[in-house]
């Protein structure tokens, strides 16, 4: 499960706007906000979160931890 606030930190690391996320994930600006306003695991549907998660792990997010237990990102070098 990921956390709002590792969302949001996975999206800066990529030095990616809110827009842009919206762009790639075809989610409206409005929910990623939403999404990433909070620190824990946020309210939203299964499938906004794993289009998400589907995302930011293509562009290189490794998500480590959980809600419970030291969440955060690893970064990797996306392969060109």
């Amino acid at each position: 499960m990921l956390t709002g606030n590792q969302i949001r930190i996975a999206r800066f690391a990529l030095r990616w706007s809110v827009s842009e996320l919206s762009t790639k994930t075809g989610l409206s600006a409005r929910t990623i906000k939403r999404i990433e306003a909070t620190d824990a695991v946020p309210a939203s549907s299964a499938t906004s979160l794993h289009t998400l998660k589907t995302c930011l792990e293509v562009a290189g997010i490794e998500f480590i931890g959980g809600p419970e237990d030291a969440p955060g990102v690893r970064i990797h070098p996306q392969k060109i």
